[in-house]
């Protein structure tokens, strides 16, 4: 029996699923005019043309096409011209040997492309240097900036000793970050810094739109916590009174050790992120000119260089991982040493510990860092909490020495010549009005830390460690190379690792194994199980754990 013919399928549907569809085409056609609004795509207006009623028509169409003929023949002029130079950059790159006045250019080109073939191959050390000269140089007051949560740490000795030796230069110290430390603290550190140079509080802003002014808030909206800047009012009369006292247009360098937030202040300055700013220390590596208005211009400078001859505690949180080799066991390390532990159990949430290796196993197991096998990852949780540290966002602080003892390089009568033309009245208000606004800490929240003084910094190019850039392109190279090659340092760590980690599969002495190609079925689970480990820290990123 033959199957009787089905009818065509029902175009009908739910009454949801037709709403459904409905929402989704509205929606966008909606997004379709946002995009065109956004884009101000107009359709062109027609020329209207001359009325016939006008007088003088047929002259005023006599002078339109003349003026269509003068520019096509000057389009044709250029053209022509720009046809000739290009056959005779040709002419001087096919026949070298000439004239001397047709081989000046071409010799001139050679050399730029020496000199930047120097500056790429030199060390990046050396360029900050330079950078820095030229700024210290071409400013009339500089501005040092200092994180608040270690204001004598972030201070360079030899770098104000060079700003008082170069001539008649105003020095400020701008205390940024300032709501990352409990107020009482804030107060106390702005008393000891001001016996000495002018300070100004400063918060700034780090939620800035890319080429885009901010808009003003609504006094119902609360803004957040990033977007808010202040001390901004109390810089800006600031500077503006050096102006005064100039009775000329200044230049005001930015200076400062990595990561203490140098870009963030020009920024919040200028309501506009002109300068780069990120998570990553030392991204500014070149001399940065921004106009604030017509009086003011601020310079911002790459950062200043840490010498190695500072505290391993220095290095971890002044240097940027970039130019300087610290390993992130040994600066983590650092950094705990002089934090108050119980502070420190209590900000982390894990039980109390005895030595570092074992606040980063238990740290690495409270975070869910395990490697394969389901030992936990010490290194990395290492480099979490070193990113931690040197970012900003972990609130930590410093008490100010007991008593105030003037460098060797500020005596009395440059302390004064420091204040001279200021209203120190006006500036302590505005810094207390500031000090009200921000909304610090608790002191139970936040971390004590113990200061290691001054840092000094290389000014110098002669006195930076000859270390070229080649030598760490060809251990990276080597590392890439030989990426399932375990090191003795390596293993020395983890067997250290072994010892309290009972859960850490054990580990032989070093030998090279064969690559992964051509691995044998007798390989120890051991040594394989290192090679992965090695493989995850090295192309481990710690800036994904700090987002």
């Amino acid at each position: 029996m033959k199957r009787p013919k089905l009818k065509k399928a029902s175009k009908r549907m739910t009454c949801h699923k037709r709403y459904k569809i409905q929402k989704k085409v509205r929606e966008h056609h909606r997004k379709l005019r946002r995009e065109a609004k956004k884009r101000g795509h107009k359709k062109p207006r027609k020329d209207p043309g001359i009325p016939n009623s006008a007088p003088f028509k047929e002259a005023l169409l006599r002078e339109a096409e003349l003026r269509k003929q003068q520019l096509e023949e000057l389009k044709q002029q250029q053209k022509l011209d720009r046809q000739k130079e290009q056959e005779k950059k040709r002419k001087l790159e096919t026949n070298p040997v000439g004239e001397p006045s047709d081989v000046e250019p071409v010799e001139e080109l050679e050399q730029c492309k020496t000199k930047k073939a120097k500056l790429s191959k030199q060390h990046p050390k050396k360029l900050y240097c330079q950078e820095l000269k030229k700024v210290i140089e071409a400013s009339d007051v500089l501005l040092e900036v200092l994180d608040a949560r270690d204001p004598l740490g972030c201070r360079c000795p030899q770098v104000e000793d060079a700003i008082v030796q170069s001539g008649h230069k105003k020095l400020v110290l701008v205390l940024n970050k300032s709501d990352l430390i409990p107020r009482d603290n804030l107060e106390s550190w702005l008393n000891y810094l001001k016996k000495e140079l002018p300070t100004v509080v400063f918060k700034a802003s780090t939620y800035l739109k890319d080429k885009g002014k901010i808009t003003k808030m609504k006094k119902k909206v609360v803004p957040l916590k990033r977007k808010v800047c202040f001390g901004k009012e109390c810089l800006l009369k600031l500077l503006g009174g050096f102006q005064e006292t100039y009775g000329r247009a200044i230049h005001v360098g930015v200076i400062g050790f990595p990561n203490v937030g140098k870009s963030s202040i020009i920024n919040s300055l200028k309501k506009e992120r002109i300068c780069n700013v990120g998570v990553s220390m030392g991204l500014t590596r070149n001399m940065q000119i921004v106009p604030l208005d017509k009086q003011i211009t601020i310079i911002d400078s790459p950062s200043l260089i840490v010498s190695p001859l500072n505290s391993l505690t220095a290095l971890a949180l002044r240097s940027p991982a970039s130019i300087e080799t610290v390993k992130p066991m040994e600066a983590a390390s650092a950094i705990l040493s002089q934090a108050d532990a119980r502070q420190v159990v209590l900000h982390y949430t894990v039980p109390d510990y005895k030595n570092s290796l074992e606040l980063f196993t238990k740290l690495a197991q409270r975070r869910g860092l395990h490697q394969k096998g389901g030992s936990p990852n010490v290194e990395r949780a290492a480099r979490l909490l070193w990113s931690e540290w040197t970012g900003a966002l972990l609130s930590y602080y410093c008490h100010p020495p007991t008593s105030w003892t003037p460098p060797p390089h500020f005596n009395e009568s440059i302390v004064a010549g420091m204040k001279r033309g200021l209203n120190l009245e006006e500036l302590e208000k505005s810094n207390a009005h500031s000090i009200e606004a921000i909304k610090g800490p608790r002191l139970a929240k936040s971390i004590l830390f113990q200061s290691s003084g001054l840092t000094n910094g290389i000014i110098e190019e002669k006195d930076i460690p000859e270390e070229l850039p080649r030598q760490r392109e060809r251990k990276q190279e080597e590392g890439k190379d030989n990426e399932d090659m375990v090191s003795e340092e390596e293993i020395v760590d983890y067997e250290e690792a072994d010892e309290k980690i009972s859960d850490m599969p054990p580990i032989e002495e070093k030998r090279e194994p064969p690559p992964p190609e051509e691995s044998t079925a007798g390989e120890s689970a051991s040594s394989l199980n290192l090679d992965k480990m090695t493989q995850e820290d090295d192309a481990y990123d710690f800036s994904t754990d700090y987002v």
